[in-house]
């Protein structure tokens, strides 16, 4: 006989008009934030309009190899994404996972924190052989220089940040809806701030799990770095070196934490690069510091975690009963809400990237205004784009889903006509 408790069998509180209200209310609260804090014009709007054009700055043989890849990764990216799809269906609209976790014994901690791990077991499972195509696609391409041991660890390692992270979640979700019929308000709030924290602590705490880190060495790059910064106003201690070299051959850069965690990284595999195309994207990473973009992201972050936790509030007693279970306190739930969150990620996938987009061109617009040198960036894109084999004209469908920054053409179009618009000679 399975082993339960009157709260494990009980119905949760049916959603009140005022938790619709306040729902509306934290709803349009987003939307304006994400209005009025989107770059939705990077250039101003005098600046003239230049098509982008792939075959205007890339070969036919490099054009034709970005399609090669994109078609290649494709599909076990598609496969990937429609397995995610269907398991967090079968957990939202069917009873299996129920009966599964309902077979789990011990105290309910216990079976909270199993559940998930048995439910990302299998999930993760069934992504491998995806995975493992994807990886060796990548190794087939070039931009892959990990062995089977180390791509193992680091996927070993995601999994266990992502099984912490959900297991200290639902434990705090479900111990509140044990004890409260509103759990939404103070499980919005603590969603909330739980993400202000994770953005805090991410780059000391996650980061340095996946990759080493070690300051700039002194010289004349480094130099010309933080006193580009200075001219920029942007306060920058340090500029931190990763090695991905040891995963990748991939140029990237990033910055990530605010406050006393803001850091701006360069993979040591772009230190190859010239040194003006390495100044130009810590430019470009300068311009996300400039215009608080971690800050920015962190609180809409913040504000969706806790329209989640609202519209979960409202979601589940619909798919309680499909789903097998009475109560979002009973651990045979878990599964539902792991599922919720998986449907939720995927749909606000494309409007993530849509924001995204907009963030980076206006990173892209500030290095053009710092550096004034739009040849430069130019050269750089076309760098970036080659080197990471980027796809240089996505379909509609994967630009949606995938593209969290403007295609090269893209970029190299705006920094033609951010020339243009500032009397510059136009980069050819």
């Amino acid at each position: 006989m399975i082993d339960t408790t009157p709260d494990e069998t009980a119905k949760d509180a049916r959603p009140s008009r005022g938790t619709g209200i306040a729902l509306v209310i934290l709803g349009a609260l987003i939307v304006a934030v994400v209005i009025l804090t989107t770059p939705w014009r990077p250039l101003p709007p005098q600046a003239p309009y230049v098509p982008p054009d792939p075959a205007r700055d890339f070969t036919a043989a490099q054009i034709a190899r970005a399609d090669a890849f994109d078609a290649a990764t494709s599909v076990p990216g598609y496969l990937s994404l429609g397995l995610t799809i269907a398991f967090a269906g079968v957990l939202v609209a069917t009873p299996y996972g129920a009966r599964l976790l309902a077979r789990l014994r011990g105290p309910r901690w216990v079976r909270i924190v199993l559940g998930v791990l048995v439910l990302t077991a299998i999930v993760e499972l069934l992504r491998w052989p995806l995975g493992m195509w994807y990886e060796s696609i990548l190794r087939q391409y070039g931009l892959s220089t990990q062995n089977w041991a180390s791509w193992t660890a680091d996927r070993l390692k995601g999994i266990a940040i992502n099984v912490v992270t959900l297991s200290v979640m639902l434990l705090v979700l479900m111990a509140l809806a044990r004890r409260l019929k509103r759990w939404w308000i103070p499980a919005a709030i603590g969603a909330a701030l739980f993400t202000v924290v994770a953005s805090f602590v991410y780059p000391v705490v996650v980061e340095p799990m996946f990759n080493d880190f070690r300051a700039l060495p002194s010289g004349p790059l480094r130099t010309k770095l933080l006193g580009m910064a200075t001219r920029a106003d942007v306060p920058v201690e340090d500029v931190l070196v990763a090695d991905a070299s040891r995963r990748t051959t991939a140029l990237n850069a990033y910055v990530s934490g605010f406050g006393a965690t803001r850091r701006i990284v360069v993979y040591d595999t772009l230190l190859q690069a010239p040194e003006k195309d390495i100044e130009l994207v810590v430019a470009h990473e300068l311009g996300h510091a400039e215009h608080q973009d971690v800050i920015y992201g962190t609180l809409v972050g913040a504000l969706t975690a806790a329209f989640g936790a609202g519209l979960l509030f409202v979601i589940f007693p619909l798919v309680r009963r499909r789903a097998g279970v009475g109560s979002i306190a009973d651990p045979r739930a878990v599964g539902v809400v792991i599922g919720l969150m998986s449907l939720a990620t995927v749909v606000s996938g494309p409007g993530e990237n849509l924001v995204s987009r907009h963030v980076e061109a206006r990173a892209d617009a500030f290095a053009l205004d710092l550096t004034r040198d739009p040849a430069t960036f130019v050269s750089m894109q076309k760098r970036l784009a080659v080197t990471n084999i980027s796809d240089l004209s996505p379909n509609v469908v994967e630009y949606v889903l995938y593209a969290s920054h403007p295609t090269a053409p893209q970029r190299i179009a705006m920094a033609r006509s951010w020339a243009l618009l500032n009397g510059t000679p136009v980069p050819p």
